[in-house]
């Protein structure tokens, strides 16, 4: 899994141009068919149809396997985009119930109280390892305040990452409209809410000024 832009059209120039590489062994990808196809809900509850591209790693000295190409706007597995689940997990960190969080999502209880279980799971390391990504980016970097809870240090951990990201890397936008949870999902290569993470998917190289 090699995650990418949002942008189609740039991740395919980028692909045939060399321009992405390998996360096992630092190859060049190379363009190799494509991923099922899946359905992907927006913020407004809008529709669309995803199947992302394929890359394979190839050269001389490439190693020759295969990698689906990850939009940053959705996580591994979900149907929703990571914008609708973050919303999602900020109200959690508000002290909201998952039956008010879907009802102002238009998402169903139960698909919500499913992100929210596997957030808290795993709250105090995500909050752990977003602090370190946050300390390894800047120089002095402003921490979190603790909120109080698990979850909502772990978003606040977040949040936090998402505006060093910000001043850190420019592009001519203000630095509100950075999406804090494009970043998240640049971090976890998309697997924010994928059994087992986080443990040795901890992206600290990705382009962070395409989670725009």
């Amino acid at each position: 899994m090699v995650t990418v832009e949002a942008d189609a059209a740039g991740v395919e120039r980028r692909l045939r141009a060399g321009e992405l590489a390998c996360e096992v062994c630092g190859g060049v990808l190379a363009p190799w068919g494509w991923a099922r196809e899946r359905e992907l809900r927006g913020p407004a509850g809008e529709r669309g149809r995803l199947r992302p591209r394929r890359g394979r790693c190839s050269g001389p000295l490439g190693c020759g396997r295969s990698h689906v190409l990850l939009p940053v706007n959705v996580l591994v597995r979900r149907a929703d985009e990571v914008a609708v689940i973050g919303a999602a997990l900020e109200g959690k960190a508000a002290g909201r119930g998952h039956r008010t969080i879907a009802s102002g999502l238009g998402r169903a209880p139960s698909t919500v109280r499913g992100w929210l279980r596997r957030f808290a799971g795993r709250a105090e390391r995500v909050r752990a390892v977003f602090t370190a990504l946050l300390v390894a980016l800047v120089v002095d970097p402003d921490l979190p305040v603790p909120a109080g809870t698990a979850v909502g240090d772990a978003v606040a951990a977040v949040a936090a990452l998402a505006a060093a990201v910000a001043r850190r890397f420019p592009v001519g936008v203000p630095v509100g409209a950075l999406s804090r949870w494009r970043v998240a999902s640049a971090a976890s290569s998309g697997r924010l809410l994928a059994p087992g993470w986080p443990a040795g998917t901890i992206n600290t190289s990705w382009p962070w000024e395409a989670a725009w």
